[in-house]
């Protein structure tokens, strides 16, 4: 069953939200809108207690901050969650790619401890149930 109801927004969100649904393809804006609910519900779940391999995906400027250092502590300070870490020089960037195993919250814990560094441009962490 589908049910319609209406939502408020401000300008420039209704066209943030336009964006998001021309560059993912929607059909339309309650598709989007599903999509980032649906999104919102499994990142909500990821907090739980369940087992789940994933990654820790970073970009930085490797020469500001200091920042590889300190990755590079916190991932020593979390070796039971980490299985890999693998890092890409591109265009005066690093991605780092960290395969991370372990329950759900203590690897969004790390990721959040990760992303939030500063000199860190871009963190995303994906996770997926293993049990």
């Amino acid at each position: 069953m589908v049910v319609r109801f209406g939502v408020s927004l401000e300008t420039e969100l209704l066209e943030e939200l336009d964006a998001y649904v021309k560059d993912n393809s929607f059909a339309n804006r309650s598709q989007a809108v599903r999509a980032l609910i649906e999104k919102n519900i499994v990142e909500k779940k990821w907090l739980c207690n369940h087992h789940v391999a994933g990654a820790i995906v970073l970009v930085y400027e490797p020469s500001k901050n200091d920042v590889a250092s300190h990755i590079l502590e916190i991932q020593q300070d979390n070796s039971e969650l980490i299985l890999s870490s693998q890092r890409f020089f591109s265009n005066g960037c690093c991605t780092e790619i960290v395969a991370v195993d372990g329950i759900a919250q203590k690897l969004t814990k790390l990721s959040e401890e990760l992303i939030s560094l500063k000199g860190i441009i871009h963190g995303k962490l994906i996770m997926s149930r293993v049990e």
